[in-house]
């Protein structure tokens, strides 16, 4: 049963090349390996940043605008005059944002963002405040964009309402295998709504500029409009200002993710960045002319964004294909977090600040752990919200925010450390936009500590936390491996492989024959309890009749213990070797259903001798012949 490897060339003409293994339905699922000379193909263009990177920040026209309303209603129908100047006030904001994160591709093309630059400038622990800021703000990202998709949906059909969680989850399902598959893939696939979405909603913005088709139509639902007029005050501008922008969040995702583009990798970010702070600043600065001009405000029953869409074309074919559109893009804004999460993680990681695993690539070419993740925490909010927009709401632009003040407050120390052309105008835009930024965090948090906000207030600390006690093992790790020192020149060490047997078989001779082509001393030994007296009795006369130029020890034992005596028994074989390596006889049955049926000695062994110092634990594996006859029995080594 035991084969051996053929000399390369021999028999090539007499056996049939190898079928290719089955693919299977995981493979079918997330699509086969790439190489790496495959991973231009899977990176993304401009256009496809749109998909990939910016619907976080695109479909916030249809909560951005909502938000600002709500809040000048509460002084009644003449507050509403305000909409358009705030909504100028956050253009402007985001054009400041847009320049500032252009020149963050420039200056950090690894990605990263306000990590990025918080660490070159700021300061680690700076760095990390900013990190956690953006984990917190892409996993509810993530969350909050689901749940809005399948409140539009069940809004539309409230007999959905009882699966809403299931719906959202089964959402969540599906943008997590498509960002397995690649983020090109993703890209592509949802470039067709996002298309819909943005052509159609400039179409029945223009439309209803120049002539709307329907200004007076009535729209569902009662008024929210404050029944007595107040005096508009600074401070229900500056809350007004700072909820409108919530339309913001998403805009440093670009910046974020600069790895994830095409070459040239860096005028492509560039150019995705300015394209979204177009599209998202007509948009904006298109329907608070149009809810000006309407004089729309707040109803129980219909949004601000689909009273306008209404007003301007009717509930004809093209309001109703846009209203689809918005509803799909508001779940999958969802993949902006996927684009840009795992890249920030595997930044993270590569400081020490994050397991190593978030590091490494998949087999598609992307950053697996940082994916699973996200799935992961983002689905346990999901649960623990039961997909609740508006639970979740309070929480969310909080944590970008602080990621947008300290990007630009490092953006400042950048300018004045370059001193290059122009510095001082470019100091001064980021520092306004740092100042105006940090003011709409500190209304935020005021706002809404009480809804909420206080869970990003602790679950910051925590995340920093986290990430020093991290940074600490992996410095004690590196000092204990003294890493970036020449070690000493490797030794040879007096070793002895000890291999546990149960009885003689071919599984015991390929155990033996492994040990032997190590070079070392080897010795076989056995457990033999006290009702196995006879057995090893025999099990010895066997052994000397077999003669396999091997030692055998029975160790025999008053308890019924396995890890015991075997304990002791590679003890003492450490007083007289530098080295013990236990090679442990391991079945491989073919298919893997059939291991319950096999005892799990390697597991017991591994368990028990893994704290011994100066222990080598092997495996050698014997693979069953298949159930077609053909034996493949190939020794392996952990």
């Amino acid at each position: 049963m035991r084969h051996r490897v053929p000399a390369l060339g021999s028999e090539r003409s007499a056996r049939p090349a190898p079928k290719p293994a089955p693919m299977s339905l995981w493979r079918k699922v997330v699509g086969r390996p790439l190489r790496q000379e495959e991973a231009e193909g899977e990176r993304i263009g401009t256009i496809a940043a749109l998909p990939a990177l910016s619907l976080d920040a695109l479909t916030s026209v249809a909560y951005g605008p909502e938000a600002i309303v709500l809040v000048l209603a509460t002084a009644g129908l003449g507050a509403l005059h305000f909409m358009l100047p705030i909504t100028i006030a956050i253009v402007v904001l985001l054009s400041i944002l847009v320049v500032s994160y252009r020149q963050v591709i420039d200056g950090y093309p690894l990605g990263g963002g306000a990590y990025a630059v918080s660490k070159a400038n700021l300061g680690p622990q700076v760095a990390l405040v900013a990190a956690a800021s953006l984990v917190v703000d892409y996993l509810l990202t993530v969350a909050v964009s689901i749940a809005a998709g399948v409140a539009a949906i069940t809004s539309a059909f409230p007999v959905l309402i009882p699966a809403t969680l299931p719906m959202a989850l089964a959402m969540l399902v599906v943008i997590t295998i498509m960002n397995l598959r690649g983020l090109g893939e993703s890209a592509r696939a949802f470039l067709l709504p996002t298309a819909v979405f943005i052509g159609g909603l400039l179409l029945i913005i223009a439309i209803g500029l120049i002539h709307p088709l329907a200004p007076h139509i009535s729209q569902p639902g009662k008024s929210l409009l404050g029944s007595s007029t107040k005096a508009v005050g600074l401070l229900l501008l500056l809350k007004a200002f700072s909820s409108g922008c919530s339309a913001l969040t998403g805009v440093e995702a670009i910046a974020n993710g600069v790895p994830l583009f095409r070459e040239p990798r860096q005028i492509r970010a560039k150019r995705a960045e300015a394209v979204l702070g177009i599209l998202l600043g007509v948009m904006l600065v298109g329907l608070a002319i149009l809810d000006s001009r309407l004089g729309l405000g707040p109803r129980s029953s219909d949004t601000v964004l689909s009273q306008i869409m209404a007003a301007s074309v009717g509930r004809s074919w093209l309001y109703y294909a846009v209203s689809l559109s918005i509803t799909a893009v508001l779940g999958l804004a969802a993949n902006t977090s996927f684009g840009s999460l795992p890249v920030l993680a595997s930044l993270l990681a590569r400081d020490n600040y994050l397991p190593h695993a978030f590091a490494i690539r998949g087999d598609r070419l992307v950053y697996t752990e940082g994916i699973w993740t996200l799935t992961a925490a983002a689905a346990a909010l999901l649960i623990a919200s039961n997909a609740n927009t508006n639970a979740l709401i309070p929480l969310f632009a909080i944590g970008v925010f602080t990621g947008f003040t300290l990007a630009q407050a490092g953006m400042v120390l950048h300018w004045r450390a370059q001193r290059g052309p122009g510095w001082r105008r470019r100091a001064v835009i980021n520092g306004v936009g740092s100042t105006l930024t940090a003011l709409a965090t500190l209304v935020f948090l005021i706002s809404k500590f009480t809804g909420g906000a206080w869970v990003v207030l602790v679950a910051v600390p925590i995340l920093v936390a986290s990430f020093k006690a991290i940074h600490r093992y992996y410095d004690r790790l590196g000092k204990a491996l003294r890493l970036g020192e020449l070690p000493e020149v490797p030794t040879r060490h007096s070793t002895i492989v000890l291999v546990p047997i149960t009885g003689i078989s071919e599984l015991t001779a390929n155990a033996l024959s492994d040990a032997i082509s190590l070079g070392c001393e080897v010795l076989a030994f056995n457990v033999a309890f006290p009702e196995d007296a006879e057995r090893a009795k025999e099990l010895e006369r066997n052994w000397a009749r077999w003669a396999p130029g091997i030692r055998l020890s029975v160790l025999r034992t008053e308890y019924h213990s396995l890890v015991r005596p075997i304990i002791r028994f590679v003890r003492a074989a450490k007083a007289d070797h530098d080295r013990v390596m236990v090679l442990i006889p391991v079945m491989a049955p073919i298919p893997l259903r059939y291991k319950a049926l096999h005892n799990q000695l390697d597991v017991v062994l591994s368990t028990a001798l893994a704290k011994e110092p100066d222990v080598v634990i092997a495996r050698s594996h014997f693979s069953l012949p298949s159930p077609q006859g053909s034996s493949h029995a190939v020794p392996e080594h952990d």
